[in-house]
């Protein structure tokens, strides 16, 4: 496959696992809600940011370009998102309570809404 139809696939598995923008997710990533979810370390502490809460900053970066700006970094962390949130939906959510579930926390973090 063509390095052109990779990017292709990957920018199109982007859309479609990531829902929110890039100002809904700056709003999100400032909430306290967004900062209490998910894996910060193998000894729970990391540098206080979880890997979630961090990556949705580079979402946010990633929205922003232009796809003609989009370098091999990008588009791997492009991947990187589609493959959490298709394991996280994957998982199921929580049977009650899901707008206020850590779940539902940690998807909005990568940029996906499961509400949306």
């Amino acid at each position: 496959m063509p390095a052109t139809d990779d990017h292709a696939k990957t920018q199109a598995d982007f859309d479609d696992a990531v829902n929110m923008t890039p100002a809904a997710l700056e709003k999100w990533l400032a909430t306290e809600e967004s900062r209490e979810v998910g894996w910060k370390g193998p000894d729970g502490k990391g540098d206080g940011e979880s890997v979630g809460h961090k990556q949705g900053g580079r979402i946010v970066a990633i929205l922003r370009k232009k796809k003609s700006e989009l370098a091999d970094e990008d588009l791997a962390d492009m991947r990187k998102v589609v493959g959490y949130v298709h394991r996280h939906l994957a998982e199921g959510g929580p049977k009650e309570d899901v707008e206020h579930s850590r779940w539902r926390y940690s998807l909005m973090n990568w940029g996906h809404d499961p509400l949306k």
